[in-house]
């Protein structure tokens, strides 16, 4: 079993997992990190590179971490936006043909 699961069901991707958790912590950490880092850049101070640095892997680090579970809710709530219009546009034309 592995620490950051990567695949998801849409049951499971919709319930608050450590996956969720690890991504709050890591964006906190991300913000300040970035904030730093371009304050300390603007200044030309080398440790403003370095933080910059580690916030863009971070960040990245993030994404990796929440964007398996965020496509697969984003992909079960388009198919039920889907089916939910068509519904509707059959409704729509029965209505239209009364």
């Amino acid at each position: 079993m592995s620490l950051i699961r990567r695949v998801w069901t849409p049951g499971a991707a919709d319930e608050w997992r450590k996956e969720d958790w690890i991504a709050i912590v890591l964006s906190v950490i991300s913000y300040i990190t970035l904030t730093v880092g371009v304050a300390l850049s603007f200044l030309l101070l080398t440790a403003g590179f370095i933080i910059l640095g580690v916030s863009i892997v971070i960040t990245l680090l993030m994404y990796w971490v929440i964007d398996p579970k965020l496509r697969m809710i984003s992909s079960e709530y388009e198919k039920k936006q889907k089916d939910y219009l068509k519904r509707l546009e059959e409704i729509q034309k029965w209505e239209d043909q009364k």
